[in-house]
C-alpha cells in the first residue's frame, strides 16, 4: 500500500533498514567513554591486587553524628589523588531503608539532582537510630538502627557495610572501584600520564588511553562536545552471599542477571540501563531497551535485600559472582558466625555518566518487603480501571472509523470478549497528534459512542514529537512559548521522527508540563470523549536521526540542563503528564489509562509498560515472560507483550500458545506491524479459533481474581504476576527459574513455549497440592513432574490452601460483568483449608481512597466458609453507600477441590439462626464439591456454610 512504502523509503533515507535489530547502532562499553574510563579503572584495581588501595577516605576531623532527625552520619570524603572534597550523608529511614548520598563539596556548578521531585513521591520519612556511635581508634563509625542492623562506615580507604545480626550483607566500595568525577574546566584538568615503550624501544610518557573520551566523544557520525568534562561516578557494590540478583529492568534477558565479564553462560558486556528505541530487539542480551529501572534486589535462602540507584542518566552495571568466606570486617569485629563456610557473592560495579550518588538500601529481608519499601519511595503501582485488565485489541493500524466498528461487531458474532481497540499513528491528520484524519475518521465521536454502548473502549496514540507544520496550533504554541527541548545554541532542538521534521516536549518545563495537559481536555482534543484513553509510543526519547536513535546528550531542558543528566527521565515525565491529563480532563476525575513503552522509576503510579517491538516467534514468547516477571521485580507489574508478537505472521500454534500464556500476565494486547497479515484472534481456523477463544474466556473469568490482585499492589508494590522465588523463598531449585511464574499466591501457570510441544516439565513447589485449574486434578507430588499439554491446554494450577473468586458467565466485556454472580474456587491445603480475598469498587473513579469499595476475606476451615470485611472503616458512610449498590451480588457457586468423601448435608446459617440446605453435586473421580446457588453475600458477612459428613 501507498502508505508502507512512503514510510519505508523515509526510514531508507533516514539510513534505518527495516531488518533484525543493527547492534552496531548502539553503543558497547567501550564507545561509552565514561563506562569504558570505569571499566578500565576496576581492571586496574584488580591488576594492582593487594597493592592497590583506594585513593577516597573520610576525613575523621569532619565526621558527625547523631540519632536525632535529619542525617545520621555526616562527613567530608577526599580523594587523595586529586585533592577533592565530596560530601557523605547517610540517614536512617523508616522501613528497614537506608539513604547513602554523596556529592561534590564544592562543585565548579550545580551537579543535577531535581530528579528526586519527579521520583520520589515525598520526602522519605526519617528514623533515629538506636545509636551512633565513631571508634577513631578503629577507623569506623556504626549506626546502630535496631537491635539486628547496623551500618559501619571505615574510613580509610571509605567502605560501607550494612550489617543484619552482625554480617555484612552489602559493602559499597567492597573493591575499591569507587570513582567519582569532579567538575572541572578543560585548564584546571590534569591529565593522566603514563609511561609506555616507543618504536624504538625507549620510555616515553603519554596521556592514558581514557584521556581521549574526557572532553569530547565520537560515536559514528556524531561528536558529542561535553561541555562540562567528565563528571561521572562509579561504585562497586557486593552483595555478600547472595547468588542471585534481579531487577535493573528493561533487558531482554534471564529473570537472575547473569555475569557480564565473560565465561560459560555470561554476556561480555555490563547491563545498561540507557531508554532506547530499538528495532526487532535481540533476546539474551544485556543491549538497553525501552525502560530502565537502577533497583536491583538480591535473595538467598534467609534473606533478601535491594538497593535503588536513583539517577536518571545513562548507567552500566556489571555482574561477577564469586566465592567468598570471611567479611574483611571480621578482621576487626568478631561478627560474621559461620562466614568461613564459602558462599557466592554476587559483585556489582554501577557507572552512571552525571549527576550525585543517591542510594537507598533496603534491608528486606523479604523480596515482598524491599518491594515494598522501594515503592514506599516511589509510589505503589496505580489501581487502573477495571476494563484495562481486560483484552485489549490494537493493529498498525485500523485503516478508518468503518474499519474500527467492524472489527467491534466481528468480536461478538464471534463471542470472543475484549475491552478496548485502539488506533496508531494513521488515525491522525498528516501525524499531527490532536487531530484526526477527517476523510478516515469524518465522525470519531459517534464511532466513540458506539464502542461506548457496547460498553467498550477506544485508546490512541499521542507521542511527545510534534511535527513541524504551519498552522498546526499544538506546535504552533509550543514554539512560541518555548515548550521544546532547545540546542545548546538556542532555538527548538528539530529531528525526525514518524512526522519527518519533529520537535520535542520539554516536559521538565512545569509550564510545558501543564499545557501538555490541557491538550486531552475534550475542548483542545477535539473529537475524544470519557471512553477515549491513551498510548504514549515512542518517549525515550526515539529520534530516527539521532544518535543510538534518541536525543543527543548535549540539547537543553529547562533550568539548562543537558539532556543527558535526566535521559531516562524522559519519558517518566511525558507519561506523567499524559496520565494527569487523562485524569484531568472531567470534573469528576476518572482513573486514566496510559500505556507507555519508555519509563524511569516511578513510571508505575502512571499505568502500563508493554515490552516493544517483539517478534513474532517462539523464541520471543519465551522470553516474554522473564521480561515482565524482571518488570514486576523493578517495580513496573502493570506489564506485558504484543501478542502473538509485533513483526511478522505468526503460525496458528503460536498464536494460541501466545494467548494462553498472556491470559495470565498483567496487560494483555494483541498487536501487529502494519506490513503483517490480519491476525485479529477470530480470524484464525478451527480448531485454533475455539482454543484462542477459550483463553480470552479465561482472562475474563478470572478478572475479579486479577482485580484483587491490582488492589493488593497498589497497597504494597508487590506484582500481580511473581516469579516462582517470591511465593518459595527457602527452594533454591526456583531462584533463577523463569519459565514458569505464580500469579498472586494462588495460581502456578508453566506457559507453552516450544513449537509442536504436547508435554511439559512442571515443577510443584512447597508442600501443599495443587490442582489442575481444567480438571481439578489433585497432584501431591512435589518436585519436577512431566504433565500433558495439548495445543488446546495451558499448565496452569490452584495453589493448595488458597480461594480464588471468578465470574463464569460469558460476557462481551468486562462493563457487561458488573453485576454478574461470583463462582469461588476453593482449593484446600492438606488440613482441609482455605482462604483468598475478594476485592470490589466502582471501577473507574477514586472515590476508593474516600473509602467506597468492599474487601473480603473468605475463609474455609475444615468445613465451615465464612467471610470477613477486610474494609478499615466497613461501616462508614462511603463503604456503606458503595455496599448498597452491589448488594444484590451473591456467590452462585462453590467449587470445592480435594473433598475426599461425599457430604451428606451443605446448610447455609445467616446471623439470626435461620438455617437452609443448599444443593450440591459430588464427583468422587476428582474429589471436588460443586455447592450450586448457596446465595450468600461476597459484601454482607451476617451468614455461614458448613459442609456436613
Amino acid at each position: 500500500m501507498h502508505l508502507r512504502v512512503a514510510l519505508v523509503s523515509g526510514l531508507l533515507l533516514l539510513g534505518l533498514q527495516v531488518s533484525a535489530m543493527k547492534k552496531e547502532d548502539f553503543k558497547t562499553c567501550s564507545q561509552s567513554g565514561f563506562c569504558a574510563r570505569n571499566r578500565q579503572y576496576a581492571d586496574e584495581v584488580i591488576s594492582a591486587g593487594g597493592g592497590f588501595r583506594s585513593p577516597y577516605a573520610l576525613v575523621p576531623e569532619s565526621l558527625q553524628l547523631s540519632t536525632a532527625e535529619g542525617v545520621h552520619l555526616a562527613a567530608d570524603i577526599i580523594n587523595k589523588d586529586a585533592d577533592k572534597l565530596f560530601t557523605l550523608r547517610v540517614t536512617s529511614l523508616e522501613d528497614n531503608t537506608v539513604r547513602v548520598r554523596v556529592n561534590e563539596k564544592e562543585p565548579l556548578h550545580a551537579r543535577y539532582d531535581e530528579h528526586i521531585k519527579y521520583t520520589l513521591v515525598k520526602d522519605p520519612a526519617v528514623l533515629a537510630p538506636v545509636a551512633a556511635i565513631a571508634d577513631k581508634d578503629a577507623n569506623m563509625a556504626t549506626i546502630e538502627l535496631d537491635g539486628h542492623r547496623k551500618v559501619v562506615v571505615s574510613f580509610d580507604p571509605i567502605r560501607i557495610d550494612f550489617l543484619v545480626n552482625d554480617a555484612s550483607i552489602i559493602t559499597l566500595n567492597d573493591r575499591g572501584f569507587f570513582n567519582f568525577e569532579h567538575l572541572r574546566t578543560k585548564d584546571q584538568h590534569k591529565p593522566k600520564m603514563i609511561q609506555q615503550t616507543n618504536d624504538d624501544g625507549a620510555m616515553e610518557e603519554v596521556q592514558h588511553t581514557s584521556e581521549g573520551s574526557m572532553w569530547e566523544e565520537t560515536f559514528k557520525t556524531w561528536t558529542d562536545p561535553k561541555p562540562n568534562g567528565p563528571e561521572s561516578i562509579a561504585m562497586d557494590i557486593s552483595f555478600n552471599g547472595f547468588a542471585h540478583v534481579y531487577g535493573i529492568p528493561e533487558h531482554a534477558s534471564s529473570l537472575s542477571l547473569k555475569e557480564t565479564r565473560g565465561g560459560d553462560g555470561a554476556y561480555t558486556e555490563p547491563y545498561r540501563l540507557y531508554n532506547t528505541d530499538v528495532f526487532e530487539y535481540a533476546l539474551d542480551s544485556p543491549t538497553s531497551l525501552y525502560g530502565a529501572v537502577p533497583f536491583m534486589t538480591a535473595h538467598r535462602k534467609d534473606m533478601s535485600a535491594g538497593i535503588f540507584w536513583m539517577n536518571p542518566s545513562e548507567t552500566w552495571v556489571d555482574i561477577v559472582k564469586t566465592k567468598a568466606t570471611k567479611n574483611p570486617l571480621s578482621k576487626i569485629l568478631d561478627f560474621a558466625k559461620g562466614a568461613e563456610t564459602a558462599a557466592t557473592t554476587t559483585q556489582t560495579h554501577w557507572m552512571t555518566e552525571a549527576g550525585v550518588l543517591d542510594l537507598f538500601v533496603f534491608f528486606g529481608p523479604s523480596t515482598k518487603d524491599v518491594l515494598r519499601q522501594y515503592t514506599t519511595l516511589t509510589g505503589t503501582p496505580m489501581l487502573p480501571q477495571q476494563f484495562a485488565i481486560g483484552y485489549h485489541q490494537c493493529r498498525w493500524n485500523y485503516i478508518n472509523q468503518k474499519d474500527v466498528l467492524e472489527v467491534d461487531q466481528k468480536f461478538d458474532e464471534h463471542d470472543m470478549p475484549y475491552d478496548v481497540i485502539w488506533l496508531d499513528i494513521e488515525y491522525t491528520d498528516e501525524k499531527k497528534y490532536f487531530t484526526w484524519d477527517s476523510p478516515k475518521f469524518p465522525d470519531p465521536i459517534a464511532m466513540e459512542k458506539q464502542l461506548d454502548d457496547r460498553g467498550r473502549k477506544l485508546v490512541v496514540i499521542v507521542d511527545p514529537h510534534i511535527k513541524r507544520a504551519s498552522n498546526y496550533p499544538t506546535c504552533d504554541v509550543a514554539s512560541k512559548q518555548g515548550f521544546f527541548v532547545q540546542k545548546p545554541e538556542g532555538g527548538d532542538y528539530e529531528a525526525w521522527c514518524w512526522p519527518g521534521q519533529s520537535s520535542w516536549v520539554d516536559f521538565s518545563n512545569p509550564a510545558a508540563y501543564d499545557w501538555w495537559k490541557k491538550e486531552f481536555s475534550f475542548e483542545r482534543f477535539a473529537g475524544t470523549r470519557q471512553n477515549v484513553h491513551l498510548w504514549n509510543d515512542m518517549n525515550e526519547p526515539s529520534v530516527f536521526n539521532g544518535p543510538e536513535i534518541t536525543m543527543q546528550k548535549e540539547m537543553i531542558h529547562h533550568g539548562g540542563w543537558e539532556h543527558r543528566v535526566l535521559h531516562n527521565m524522559y519519558s517518566l515525565l511525558s507519561f506523567a503528564a499524559t496520565s494527569d491529563g487523562i485524569r484531568d480532563r472531567t470534573a469528576v476525575r476518572k482513573r486514566p489509562f496510559v500505556l507507555t513503552r519508555g519509563f524511569y522509576a516511578g513510571a508505575q503510579r502512571y499505568g502500563a509498560a508493554w515490552t516493544g517491538d517483539n517478534m513474532a516467534d517462539w523464541d520471543a514468547l519465551t522470553y516474554s515472560n522473564p521480561m515482565v516477571l524482571t518488570n514486576g521485580m523493578g517495580g513496573m507489574p502493570f506489564a506485558g507483550a504484543d501478542v502473538p508478537g509485533f513483526f511478522g505472521n505468526p503460525s496458528a500454534d503460536l498464536l494460541v500458545r501466545w494467548y494462553q500464556a498472556a491470559v495470565f500476565q498483567p496487560f494483555f494486547r494483541g498487536h501487529a506491524h502494519i506490513d503483517t497479515k490480519r491476525r485479529e484472534p477470530y480470524l484464525v481456523d478451527e480448531p485454533f479459533r475455539s482454543m484462542t477463544r477459550a483463553a480470552l474466556r479465561e482472562r475474563y473469568a478470572l478478572l475479579p481474581f486479577w482485580y484483587t490482585l491490582f488492589f493488593d499492589a497498589s497497597q504494597s508494590g508487590v506484582p500481580m504476576m511473581r516469579p516462582m522465588v517470591m511465593e518459595f523463598p527457602q527452594d533454591e531449585n526456583v531462584f533463577a527459574m523463569d519459565d514458569q511464574f505464580m500469579v498472586g499466591d494462588a495460581i502456578m501457570v508453566k506457559p507453552i513455549t516450544k513449537q509442536d510441544a504436547t508435554a511439559t516439565d512442571v515443577y510443584f513447589a512447597g508442600d501443599q497440592p495443587w490442582y489442575d485449574m481444567e480438571t481439578s486434578e489433585r497432584i501431591l507430588h512435589s518436585g519436577f513432574r512431566s504433565v500433558n499439554a495439548p495445543l488446546d491446554k495451558i499448565p496452569a494450577y490452584y495453589r493448595g490452601g488458597v480461594i480464588v473468586p471468578r465470574r463464569e458467565r460469558p460476557r462481551r466485556s468486562s462493563s457487561a460483568m458488573r453485576m454478574d454472580p461470583f463462582t469461588l474456587v476453593i482449593a484446600l491445603d492438606r488440613r482441609m483449608n482455605a482462604e483468598g480475598t475478594l476485592y470490589l469498587d466502582d471501577g473507574e473513579s477514586y472515590d476508593y481512597e474516600k473509602g467506597a469499595f468492599a474487601h473480603t476475606r473468605f475463609t474455609y476451615s475444615k468445613g465451615d466458609l465464612s467471610c470477613q470485611a477486610l474494609h478499615p472503616n466497613a461501616s462508614g458512610a462511603a463503604a456503606q453507600a458503595f455496599a448498597k449498590t452491589i448488594a444484590s451480588l451473591r456467590v452462585e457457586r462453590l467449587r470445592v477441590l480435594g473433598v475426599n468423601k461425599a457430604p451428606s448435608a451443605v446448610r447455609v446459617s445467616s446471623g439470626t439462626g435461620a438455617a437452609r440446605d443448599v444443593a450440591f453435586d459430588y464427583d468422587d473421580t476428582k474429589s471436588v464439591l460443586v455447592i450450586r446457588d448457596p446465595s450468600v453475600s461476597v459484601v454482607d458477612c451476617n451468614w455461614t456454610l458448613s459442609v456436613q459428613f
